[in-house]
């Protein structure tokens, strides 16, 4: 079995990554800040702050690859831009330029399609697009790709779409817990459609990464394929717990309007824009998304809601 250094492995996303990547054949090595708090069913090694990291000779020693999925969130409010940097770019090119040092063969970025644009597009998002980030933790992002970029190392970063899938929190979670509800809801009339990820699908686009020929040396859009409207995301998930839609086709003006009155302008942007990306160049790798959008919510909302999303 090759051993994989993962980062951010306590996270929404690690987590599963932790628990997925053995049963395609890898053994994992979770680099730590501090020691865990909860088993972790594989290797361990702490390194200290991200910013930081010690005994990283140690921590690559026999490592095939690198998945760095660790970072300061884009949901994290109020961090200063200098943090972002700190954590998100330079820490990222600290741990690729350790993992070269250590003769790990690949060193996989885990990035976000805000390093590609901002919450919204009017294009279908490609690579081949120039990047506009939008935010302080998008620049970030793509500061880290380009920094890689400079190495005489292999890499890939994954740009993925929002990602949904058990644990998860955040606008995603929001939806879900309105789902749930069994109130009609006046969001029949949106039509705008957005790009999601499913928590597996992801996985199975590290792991087709960590085994593909190289060099790879470059960002990849990763996104389930069928983007949907957010009625249709309301749909798929109440028809997850067997509830009928129960949308109410309300003109996207007057919904505008009344998310303003209601002082929830954030949303308008969130409910009423666009952002659909395309996977064309990962597939043209060989991967292929293994869960559908309207089945990976469906599957979301039947799990228990203290386990599904938070």
């Amino acid at each position: 079995m090759k051993t994989i250094a993962l980062t951010g492995a306590t996270g929404f996303i690690g987590r599963h990554l932790m628990s997925e990547l053995p049963k395609r054949g890898y053994k994992i090595r979770a680099l730590l800040r501090r020691p865990s708090d909860f088993a972790l069913q594989c290797d361990s090694a702490v390194i200290g702050d991200l910013a930081r990291p010690q005994n990283l000779s140690a921590a690559f020693a026999d490592v095939d690859a690198v998945v760095h999925s660790a970072g300061i969130a884009h949901a994290m409010s109020g961090v200063p831009a200098d943090d972002y940097r700190a954590i998100n770019t330079e820490a990222t090119v600290a741990l690729a330029q350790a993992a070269a040092r250590a003769g790990a063969r690949r060193f996989v970025f885990l990035s976000s399609i805000r390093a590609q644009s901002g919450p919204s597009a009017d294009v279908t998002l490609t690579e081949d697009l120039e990047p506009h980030p939008t935010d302080d933790y998008g620049r970030s992002k793509l500061a880290a790709e380009q920094e890689l970029a400079k190495l005489d190392h292999d890499w890939v970063s994954l740009r993925p779409a929002l990602v949904y899938g058990p644990g998860v929190k955040g606008n995603m979670a929001a939806l879900a817990a309105l789902a749930r509800t069994p109130y009609p809801l006046p969001l029949g009339g949106l039509t705008a459609k957005r790009s999601l990820l499913a928590l597996d699908n992801l996985v199975d686009a590290v792991a087709h990464l960590l085994g593909a020929s190289g060099p790879l040396r470059r960002p990849l859009i990763v996104a389930d394929p069928q983007p949907l409207t957010v009625a249709d995301m309301i749909r798929a998930l109440r028809a997850g717990i067997g509830r009928r839609p129960a949308l109410i086709p309300v003109p996207e003006s007057l919904l505008k309007s009344a998310l303003r009155a209601g002082g929830r302008q954030e949303w308008i942007e969130r409910l009423c824009s666009p952002l659909v990306a395309s996977s064309a160049a990962l597939q043209g790798l060989g991967w292929s998304a293994r869960v559908q959008t309207p089945e990976g919510l469906a599957a979301l909302m039947r799990m228990d809601p203290a386990q599904g999303v938070h």
